[in-house]
């Protein structure tokens, strides 16, 4: 491969045919070594006189992968290309008239075009078979219309632009929401849509009392003979009247959407109401849809840069009795990598003016870790003990507190967030949870970025770092064949070995051998997965990308069970993928772990 960062074939094709800078013909990274001194130096720019220190700052943390910037970053800093450094995007309110609905459709196109992955909240269109008031036609409904965004996106995928996921939710109380649950039994729907019902603690509270539910839309102020309830809706200011259009079984609602993903695994589930009562901006933005992959919750015209820490390169001494966790170069390492991201900030280009203005009010950033399950393979920790769990949540801790330290220490030099309003924000629930001397240096010097920390599924840049376990993820195997795309729009097939595997044998062991502590998602228990996600949630100001891996002949009352756990254990949301024949046929060809996660696969997934 005659480059010596690279220790598995499959992360030099990805880094040739993703991440390399090309203009036109010519060739303009050599080597990786190249890619990282383009992006140091075109992030340090931003910091004007002392650009030349913190370019060196920022090679060094990229250097041999350690800190992995979203694709986006790796791929655009540095060019003359017209594109987005922000992987996710969360698109506005769409309003309930065609002009309104085809303004937010270009707007989603004009995003994606230039690379970036979407979401949208699809609950304010009205319900199918309701009358438009204003032109006397009866509405077809918000699945309907999701049905031209995937057109649209697939459209846009054709002419070559590199992203093309999109995250499509719908309330709970929403008229259509049975609809929306089942289209996508039908293995031609929404393809290019991951869909997710946005759930209340009022829904999950009506389930576990077994009592009715009102599905509901606003009345717009025009008369209703029957029941009228007042409810929050999306782009209305507070609660509004809305008209109960029917009532239904909670239960038996809850009952559906546990059905459909055990069947075909989707929707997803997003608890709404603790995403926005966690929120750091709860006091002046309301949030209904997540990124494609759902870590990182955004308003209307919301945006977040994402990197990850690498985790194996922190590791000394592997696989020996004396194999530890550098936490003092992680926190080094993730100090440097906050500067970095809210520089990015700065630098990027945005396709609207309106995400522009988002992302420099809040100057949200979402720094995690990839590489997890290796690290804890290297320092002879099986995946899912307590042991593990105690580790990752150090791991999380130490990131969360040293980045919101090092935006403390920013916002004392460049000033906080736009955004920011001292009392407020030291007011919500996650920021009560910091220690007090963060609290407390927030309340002198404010701090320069609203939020801070997301787990994102990392799957195409750990891959790069040589095939590094995936985010928060188990091992998937320790060796297989994975299908990847060329240049040409042809596939290739490599043969991947996990990094800690190859590792380890390289340190000795035989050709098929596995380290000791060697775990993998096919034998790991559902709650394993669970539990794991839960331990580090408490230091993830945003959210977790995490699929729970389900065998396909697991109970499903043990299925059902696993989502009411995650709203009991205070997670955000809930994935999880069983084999089902939908997904897998749909999928043929691609891997499990490819097809385990959704729509975001390694050609379109959000990093």
């Amino acid at each position: 491969m005659n480059d010596p960062y690279f220790t598995a074939p499959i992360a030099r094709h990805i880094w040739d045919v993703k991440y390399r800078h090309r203009e036109g013909d010519e060739v303009c990274d050599t080597a990786v070594i190249d890619t990282w001194r383009r992006i140091a130096r075109a992030v340090a720019a931003v910091e004007g006189r002392e650009r030349q220190d913190w370019q060196a700052r920022f090679f060094s943390a990229l250097e041999g992968f350690k800190f992995l910037p979203g694709g986006r970053i790796q791929a655009g800093a540095g060019t003359a290309h017209k594109v987005t450094l922000f992987n996710c995007f969360v698109m506005g309110v769409i309003g309930d008239s065609m002009d309104s609905i085809f303004e937010a459709l270009k707007e989603g196109a004009l995003t994606m075009q230039q690379g970036g992955g979407v979401g949208y909240d699809f609950s304010s269109l009205r319900p199918r078979g309701t009358r438009a008031y204003s032109v006397g036609s009866v509405a077809s409904g918000p699945v309907s219309f999701m049905r031209i965004w995937d057109s649209m996106c697939a459209t846009i995928l054709s002419t070559g632009a590199r992203r093309g996921a999109m995250m499509g939710t719908l309330r709970c109380d929403h008229p259509d929401i049975e609809e929306f649950i089942a289209v996508k039994r039908d293995r031609t729907q929404l393809r290019h849509f991951n869909i997710s019902v946005l759930v209340t603690d009022a829904f999950m509270a009506a389930v576990r009392e077994d009592a009715d539910w009102p599905l509901v839309f606003p009345t717009d102020g025009h008369e209703v003979l029957g029941e009228t309830l007042l409810r929050p809706w999306p782009g209305r200011s507070g609660a509004v009247v809305c008209e109960v259009h029917r009532r239904v079984r909670a239960r038996i609602l809850w009952e559906k959407i546990m059905r459909a993903t055990y069947d075909y695994a989707e929707p997803g589930v997003l608890f709404i109401d603790r995403i926005n009562q966690f929120n750091n901006l709860y006091y002046c933005e309301t949030i209904g849809a997540t990124n494609p992959c759902g870590e990182v919750p955004l308003p209307p015209y919301g945006a977040c840069n994402l990197g990850a820490i690498n985790l194996t390169q922190f590791v000394r001494e592997p696989f020996s009795n004396g194999a530890f966790l550098d936490m003092n170069g992680l926190g080094e390492t993730a100090a440097a990598a906050v500067r970095f991201l809210d520089d990015v900030i700065d630098l990027s280009q945005f396709p609207l003016v309106a995400q522009a203005e988002q992302a420099r009010g809040s100057r949200r950033v979402g720094l995690g870790f990839t590489g997890l399950a290796d690290a804890l393979m290297m320092l002879g920790m099986p995946y899912g003990g307590d042991d593990s769990m105690n580790l990752a949540q150090s791991v999380m801790r130490t990131l969360c507190y040293s980045a919101y330290r090092t935006s403390i220490t920013i916002a004392e030099e460049k000033g906080p967030f736009p955004f920011f309003d001292k009392e407020k924000y030291l007011d919500g629930l996650f920021a009560r949870s910091l220690p007090a001397d963060i609290r407390d240096a927030i309340a002198r010097h404010g701090i320069r970025n609203s939020h801070l920390t997301a787990i994102a599924p990392t799957g195409t840049i750990s891959l790069l770092a040589n095939n590094v376990s995936s985010g928060l993820e188990p091992v998937f195997d320790g060796e297989f064949t994975r299908r990847v795309l060329e240049l040409d729009g042809s596939y290739s097939e490599y043969r991947v070995v996990d990094y800690a595997v190859a590792l380890w044998r390289d340190s000795g062991g035989t050709a098929t051998a596995l380290p000791p502590a060697f775990s993998d998602a096919h034998h790991l228990s559902p709650g394993v997965h669970l539990d794991m996600q839960a331990a580090i949630q408490p230091y993830v100001d945003q959210a977790i990308s995490k699929t729970i891996n389900v065998p396909a002949d697991y109970d499903f009352a043990a299925f059902r069970e696993l989502y009411r756990l995650a709203f009991d254990k205070g997670l955000k949301g809930c994935t999880t993928f069983r084999p089902n024949p939908v997904t897998g046929e749909i999928l043929r060809g691609m891997t499990p772990e490819e097809v385990a996660s959704h729509c975001c696969n390694l050609e379109r997934e959000a990093d």
